[in-house]
């Protein structure tokens, strides 16, 4: 390394001619953000906890995977669930709960009722402009599912002069990716394309080996000055293992063995839509897509395994299932500015049609025990017995309609205040067939969703905020039409369903703020927010300890979010990001068996939820070496309980990563060491409540050293 660090201050020296590399990066008040109100808006109009992530950040981090770009965000961890998979917490425990909306250039990824924690591994790293996440409920301008945040991932655009990229790069653990992107524009026309390619083969952790393929194609037509027509199409294909978590000794021991050989998970994403663009004149503009999705998606899921070592530890129950949907929507906006109290609204409306077909059967599975004490048996294989494709676990066509308007105006009364209030109307159905009880029928979800919030900016460098808001996710329709335990099969009655099932609601206030100081060299925003939940989904064990799910659910989450950056030279580049929560259940039944010594869990701490995390980095750019970088990264998961009743805790972790890069004219080098100090940690922990449940881990990868080349391209003067 010392070598590699000399000879490149020498090449350094050589090219000293250059110039001095520029920093151009705009402050927190001058960012101009999208996501937050459905339009181009300045940091001090949008009375909300927004953050971006710019190209340079995505560029220099240099990702094998999202997630390592995500938690760079304030507020924000996404957790690797190993080879792309990945879970969420923002405003939330860590958790698979449909509370976050994942947006493609504004549009939702996913329709209605088809949420899958995992829906960002269909995402091009090479192809991202910019991630904006919005914290808190915006379900007032986005409908379902933008509870606790709301991820927009930003296409780029085509560039004017021709431009092309191709990169490799690849880790010592099997890990090895190609990645290409090209631009130009030919007079009206403009297009922007870009793939990867990545495989994984034998990891250190077994069972864990993938490959994935993305190809994001954008045409810009620019029929004249004030009309634009956009062709936006990606098309992706993804196949994994799913080596599933290990037992507390396996962790310790790193002994990164998998219980299974025959899980997998496969996708097949195709989306594509068209937009017309009109600008009626300065104040006036109008938009319309239309848009196409087509997903299949199949498993043999690790976590669909039962287990249960007090009824008969040798066999367990596992699952192979399709989830496929096709969806054909429109949206429509228009964007209107007065003169009067400098006002901006923001109308639209739009529809979605998604069909969906799903079903999922039966395997028998045979479980080989460690050898251990008695009472805390784990498991060392499961292998197939027997697969039952008559034994049907969910079986059921549904067509999904979503139709909704919404409003959103902001203006100023007075000097240095803008308000804004919006309001959105969601009429949504679902029509389905049930093949396991021959039943069919219509389900609706009606929902009003709120939104006010104020802005008041008594100086150009510092402005504050705040803000009331409502969110909503509906159930699941997977969970609405897996059968009742006890019902139907061998018991001689019908199957039972969770047709009663509503949507989870979300109301949250929260006040925050900015502010720029030293010449925008030191800039730093914050965020407190409170947030209560209703008519969330319980697993409730019942008196003949069978399992019912019903929507009444209460939990409160509040905490503090911040943001602090620091630039006193073009060298040096200061970042720290960071959130203080605590998130409670209120009122959260788990039993109505009588003998159960706890039936409720309030007043509990929710599990997989830490009272710290954050991301802070330092980066150094020379200017005795102009177009040199490098970086340390920290990563903070606080500790946190990993089950419901607060009995056992998991330590958390304190991570870090550096990152190096070179760019000597068209080519650049760089490396990431990811786990720098090589630490034994886990993504996530969790533990079932009985005291005789065993931990399982989720474990995080051993230091891993990433290396890349890049050939970048431009006629650009």
């Amino acid at each position: 390394m010392k070598k590699i660090i000399i000879l490149l201050v020498l090449v350094g020296q050589f090219i000293n001619a250059q110039k001095k590399q520029v920093d151009t990066t705009q402050t927190e008040l001058d960012n101009v953000f999208i996501t937050a109100n459905r339009t181009k808006t300045l940091r001090q109009e949008t009375p909300v906890a927004i953050s971006k992530i710019n190209y340079k950040t995505i560029d220099e981090a240099k990702a094998s995977a999202l997630f390592e770009i995500a938690n760079k965000t304030p507020g924000v961890v996404m957790i690797n669930l190993g080879n792309e998979q990945h879970a969420m917490s923002i405003r939330q425990p860590i958790s698979y709960s449909s509370y976050y909306l994942y947006l493609e250039d504004g549009l939702p990824i996913r329709p209605l009722g088809i949420f899958n924690h995992n829906a960002l591994l269909e995402i091009n790293q090479f192809n991202l402009q910019s991630i904006e996440v919005v914290k808190g409920p915006v379900s007032s301008l986005y409908g379902t599912e933008a509870v606790g945040g709301t991820v927009n991932l930003i296409s780029q655009k085509p560039s004017y002069y021709p431009e092309f990229k191709f990169g490799v790069q690849a880790d010592q653990w099997g890990y090895k990716r190609i990645q290409a992107a090209a631009g130009a524009t030919i007079g009206k026309v403009g297009f922007h394309i870009a793939g990867i390619s990545s495989l994984q083969e034998n990891s250190w952790m077994a069972q864990s080996d993938y490959k994935k393929d993305n190809l994001n194609i954008r045409v810009d037509y620019h029929i004249n000055d004030n009309t634009r027509m956009i062709s936006n199409t990606m098309v992706g294909s993804y196949y994994s293992d799913m080596s599933g978590s290990v037992n507390e000794n396996d962790f310790n021991n790193r002994t990164y063995t998998s219980t299974s050989d025959f899980t997998y998970r496969k996708s097949d994403a195709l989306r594509t839509r068209l937009t017309l663009e009109h600008d009626w004149n300065t104040n006036s503009s109008t938009y319309l897509t239309v848009y196409h999705r087509d997903n299949k998606l199949g498993q043999n899921p690790s976590y669909g395994i039962r287990w249960n070592p007090t009824v008969n530890p040798t066999t367990a129950t596992g699952e192979v299932n399709s989830n496929n949907f096709k969806s054909y929507g429109a949206v429509a906006q228009h964007t209107q500015k007065f003169d009067f109290w400098k006002t901006t609204m923001v109308s639209g409306a739009s529809y979605d049609f998604s069909p969906v077909t799903y079903w999922s059967y039966l395997l028998d599975i045979k479980a080989t025990l460690n050898p251990g004490e008695t009472g805390k048996q784990t498991v060392n294989k499961y292998e197939i017995v027997a697969e039952h494709p008559e034994i049907k676990l969910a079986d059921y066509t549904a067509d999904i309609y979503n139709t909704a308007v919404f409003e959103q105006i902001s203006f100023s009364p007075i000097a240095k205040t803008i308000v804004t209030v919006g309001g959105r109307y969601d009429a949504m159905k679902i029509k389905y067939d049930n093949a396991l009880d021959k039943s069919n029928g219509t389900k609706t979800y009606d929902k009003f969703t709120f939104k006010a919030g104020i802005n008041y900016n008594p100086f150009k460098q510092a402005g504050f905020y705040g803000n009331y808001s409502q969110g909503f996710a509906p159930p699941g329709i997977t969970s609405i039409f897996r059968a009742k335990s006890g019902t139907g099969g061998n018991t001689g009655t019908p199957a039972q369903f969770y047709y009663n099932l509503d949507p989870a609601t979300f109301e949250n206030y929260e006040v925050g703020g900015w502010l720029s100081l030293l010449k925008n060299k030191l800039s730093f925003d914050y965020a407190l927010y409170y947030m209560e939940g209703t008519n969330e989904l319980l697993s409730i064990t019942l008196e003949d300890k069978s399992t019912d799910y019903r929507s009444a659910g209460e939990t409160r989450h509040k905490g503090i979010e911040f943001g602090f950056n620091y630039k006193p030279n073009t060298q040096w580049n200061l970042r720290v990001g960071g959130t203080v929560a605590e998130h409670r259940y209120i009122d959260f039944q788990v039993s109505d068996k009588s003998t159960d010594p706890l039936q409720n869990l309030s007043g509990y701490e929710m599990p997989q939820a830490p009272r710290w995390s954050g991301n802070s980095e330092v980066t150094y750019y020379p200017n005795w070496l102009p177009n040199f970088r490098a970086g340390i990264e920290w990563q903070l998961i606080s500790s946190y309980y990993q089950d419901q009743v607060n009995t056992v805790k998991y330590a958390g972790y304190n991570l870090f990563n550096a990152r190096i890069g070179y760019k000597y004219k068209s080519i650049e080098i760089y490396g990431n060491i990811m786990n720098l100090t090589d630490k034994l940690y886990a993504y996530n922990a969790s533990r079932g409540n009985l005291a005789s449940s065993q931990s399982t881990f989720t474990a995080a990868a051993p230091r891993t050293f990433l290396v890349g080349l890049q050939y970048n391209f431009s006629l650009k003067k």
